[in-house]
């Protein structure tokens, strides 16, 4: 069994959450979580990108001077890629970054991530999270109560209106669900911070 802390949102410990080792991957996956962020990383991107190919710039077919006795070099077309205006050789056009990556291998990098998670001590376990008002105030006590000087990623069953709404002025926090939460989130704080009802949650999706 690995032990992770339960505090409560004074941030006074009580106890431990026990999490069963046969659910944590630890010897394998490094390169799952690779695929997985790079997928995530990419499919962020908007592929909007785009210039005209030879057959979209407008002009006449005229050729801008004679070829010979001129003493420049010669010119076939307005439109060339090497003058002003010309159009863009090989330039991008809209298109999608997306990558495939298998349910198996998705579901072997989320383990893993959450298992080092575990393993590192970065993962703290609080007995609920619940506001009586979306008050940034009331959020921001939980935080300092928790010591998170650096921000963290709160993980809970159901997000309520109040949490999401006071929370998401706050730099360096983030609210998300179990169901929702995804690697690139997992890696990208140092501290994360679960409810016991959504570490439930989080234990039986990897399970």
């Amino acid at each position: 069994m690995s032990k992770v802390p339960v505090k409560n949102i004074k941030g006074d410990s009580v106890g431990d959450f026990d999490v069963a080792d046969n659910l944590l991957v630890l010897d394998k996956g490094d390169h799952a979580v690779h695929e997985s962020v790079v997928a995530y990383n990419a499919a962020q991107r908007a592929g909007t990108a785009s210039t005209k190919c030879k057959s979209e710039v407008h002009g006449s077919g005229k050729k801008p001077w004679k070829q010979k006795g001129l003493g420049r070099a010669r010119a076939g077309y307005k439109q060339s890629n090497v003058w002003r205006g010309g159009y863009v050789a090989h330039g991008p056009k809209p298109r999608s970054y997306n990558k495939k990556v298998n349910k198996s291998t998705a579901r072997l990098a989320f383990a893993r991530a959450f298992s080092a998670k575990v393993q590192q001590g970065d993962i703290t376990v609080i007995e609920e999270l619940t506001l009586s008002a979306p008050k940034t105030k009331e959020f921001s006590a939980v935080v300092k109560n928790l010591g998170l000087d650096r921000g963290g990623l709160f993980i809970v069953d159901e997000a309520g209106e109040n949490l999401l709404l006071a929370s998401r002025n706050i730099q360096n926090v983030e609210v998300t669900t179990a169901k929702l939460v995804n690697i690139y989130q997992i890696l990208r704080y140092k501290n994360v911070i679960v409810t016991k009802a959504g570490m439930e949650a989080l234990l039986e999706r990897i399970g």
